[in-house]
C-alpha cells in the first residue's frame, strides 16, 4: 500500500511517467481475475446453474439369503472356539442392491423429479441425493415404460433449485449440448458434445422408441434420467439408452414430447390416451396395391386402414370411413399401428390433428378433434377386442363357480368366434392380469382393455382353479 501511494505522490512530479507506472500495476493486479472472467464459458455458467437440480437415484431391494462367511472353518475347533458367540454358521444375513440413476428436479416449489421409468422399475423404497448430500426418499408419482418416463416427488421444507424447461422446436444438428448425470456411480458427471442428428428411432430388447435427440456427449450406466441441456442450460432432453455397439452415441427423449406425458403422470398417476374412436389394422403390400397407394407413399408411410369407425366418435363426425388409409398424422408419418398409438398418446385431449387419408385412389385432408375415451363404451370395446363378458367377484358368483380366486374378475360369457372360446377358455374363469396391469375389480379390468386397446397382442393372466396360465391374445 505504501508502494501505492509513493506512486501515487510522485506522479505530481513526473506526470507522465506516474500515470504509466499505476496502468502498469493495475493491469498485472487484474490479470488474474481477466483470466478467470475469460474462463467461464457458457458451458461453465449453465453447469453452475443446473447443477445442483440434477440428483443421484439409488433404488433398493432387500434380498435374503441363508450365508455364513466362515463356512470353510465350519466343524473347525478353532470356528468353534473362538467364534461360536459372534455367528452362527446357519444365520440369515440380509442384502441390499442398488441401482443407480440420474434425476432432474422439474419443480422445486412441490419436489417432482423427472427420471426414466428403467430406472425406478422393480423396485423397492427409492433414495434421492442432491448434489448439497442432502438425502430423501422419493415416491412414485408414475410411470410410463412405453415412452421410458417417469416422475418422482420428495418432500423438503424449502424450495428445490430446479431446471428450466427448454424447446426442442428449433434444436440444431451440430449444437453444443451437455449431460450431467451419475455414470458408474461418479456423482455429477458433466459431458459436453454436440446433436448428431434428430427424429432417430432406437429399438431395445422389448421396444421401439421413436424420435430421439442423438448426441455424442459420453452418456454412460448411471446417466439414464439425467437431463440434456442446451449452452443456456435449459432442459431439451432426457438422456436415456447408449448404443451399446459403438462409443460415443447416446440418445436423449425431447422434452416437447415428455411434457405431455410428464403432465399426465402428475395429474392421473398415467398417461391419458387421446381417443378419436378408429379400430385400425396395418396396410400390408397386397392391400396397398389393393387400394391403389402408390409404391412409392407406401415404402415411405407405409399407412394404417380404418377397420371400424365406432359411433359416435370424433373421428365419425370428422367424416372418417372404414377402408381410409391413414398415411400421417400432423407432420409424423403412419407406418404402423405403434405409430398411431404413439401419436395419439401424446396429442393432448382437445386438440385438433390433420389426418392425411388415402380414399378413393387421391389424397385427403381431414381435422380430427381429440377427446377421453368414453367409460360407458369400455363393456363394448371389451366384447369387441377380446370377446368375454366379465362381471366382479361376489360370494354368491364364488359358489356358483367354486372359486379359490380373491382377486380379478370372472368371465361370464363368451363370444364362440372369440380367440379365447376357441382355445378353450370357459365362464367361471378369472382375469388377474393384463399385460403390466393387476386386475382386482370391473374398473380395473375396463381400464386395462382401454389402456392398451391399440396393442397389436395382449398377455391375459388367466385363473382356473388354482392353476395360472398366460394367454396372449391379438387384436
Amino acid at each position: 500500500m505504501k508502494l501505492i501511494v509513493n506512486h501515487l505522490a510522485g506522479i505530481r512530479s513526473c506526470p507522465l511517467a506516474g500515470w504509466v507506472l499505476l496502468i502498469i500495476f493495475l493491469t498485472l493486479s487484474t490479470h488474474g481475475y481477466a483470466e478467470t472472467i475469460s474462463r467461464e464459458s457458457p458451458v461453465v455458467q449453465a453447469v453452475r446453474k443446473i447443477g445442483p437440480a440434477v440428483v443421484n437415484i439409488s433404488s433398493r431391494q432387500g434380498v435374503s439369503r441363508r450365508a455364513n462367511p466362515f463356512s470353510g472353518f465350519s466343524g473347525h475347533p478353532f470356528f468353534d472356539s473362538f467364534f461360536k458367540d459372534f455367528f452362527d454358521p446357519d444365520f440369515d444375513r440380509h442384502y441390499q442392491r442398488a441401482s443407480l440413476g440420474s434425476g432432474v428436479i422439474i419443480d422445486g416449489h412441490r419436489g417432482y423429479i423427472l427420471t426414466n421409468a428403467h430406472v425406478i422399475e422393480k423396485t423397492g423404497s427409492i433414495n434421492v441425493v442432491l448434489k448439497d448430500e442432502r438425502e430423501f426418499k422419493a415416491q412414485i408419482v408414475g410411470a410410463d415404460p412405453d415412452s421410458d418416463l417417469a416422475v418422482l416427488r420428495i418432500e423438503s421444507d424449502i424450495s428445490l433449485p430446479d431446471v428450466k424447461m427448454g424447446t426442442g422446436k428449433d434444436l440444431m444438428i451440430g449444437e453444443t449440448v451437455i449431460a450431467i448425470g451419475n455414470p458408474f456411480g461418479f456423482s455429477h458427471t458433466v459431458t459436453t458434445g454436440v446433436i448428431s442428428a434428430l427424429n432417430r428411432t432406437v429399438r431395445t430388447d422389448n421396444r421401439l422408441y421413436r424420435d430421439f435427440i442423438q448426441t455424442d456427449a459420453s452418456i454412460n450406466p448411471g446417466n439414464s434420467g439425467g437431463p440434456l441441456l442446451n449452452i443456456h442450460g435449459d432442459l431439451i432432453g432426457i438422456n436415456t439408452a447408449v448404443y451399446a455397439k459403438a462409443q460415443g452415441i447416446g440418445f436423449a427423449i425431447p422434452i416437447d414430447r415428455a411434457k405431455k406425458i410428464i403432465s399426465d403422470l402428475i395429474q392421473h398417476g398415467e398417461v391419458i390416451q387421446s381417443w378419436i374412436g378408429l379400430i385400425i389394422q396395418p396396410v400390408d403390400h397386397d392391400l396397398a396395391r389393393y387400394l391403389k397407394i402408390p409404391d412409392r407413399l407406401h415404402r415411405k408411410n407405409g399407412g394404417v386402414l380404418v377397420k371400424e369407425v365406432l359411433s359416435p366418435s370424433p373421428a365419425g363426425k370428422a367424416g372418417i370411413r372404414t377402408g381410409d388409409a391413414i398415411i400421417s398424422i400432423g407432420h409424423r408419418p403412419i407406418a404402423s399401428r405403434a405409430d398411431y398409438r404413439a401419436t395419439l398418446k401424446e396429442a393432448p385431449t382437445g386438440h385438433t390433428l390433420s389426418l392425411k387419408i388415402w380414399r378413393e385412389a387421391q389424397l385427403k385432408t381431414i381435422s380430427v378433434k381429440t377427446a377421453l375415451f368414453p367409460k360407458d363404451m369400455a363393456e363394448s370395446l371389451a366384447r369387441k377386442i377380446l370377446g368375454v363378458l366379465v362381471v366382479d367377484i361376489t360370494p354368491k358368483a364364488r359358489r356358483r363357480y367354486g372359486l379359490s380366486a380373491e382377486n380379478g374378475v370372472i368371465i361370464e360369457d363368451l363370444e364362440r368366434q372369440a380367440h379365447l372360446a376357441r382355445i378353450g377358455v370357459r365362464p367361471g374363469d378369472v382375469i388377474r392380469q393384463i399385460d403390466e396391469m393387476t386386475i382386482n375389480t370391473l374398473k380395473d379390468f375396463y381400464n386395462a382393455v382401454t389402456r392398451y386397446r391399440h396393442k397389436a397382442s395382449m398377455v391375459i393372466l388367466l385363473q382356473r382353479n388354482d392353476q395360472l396360465y398366460y394367454l396372449t391374445v391379438k387384436n
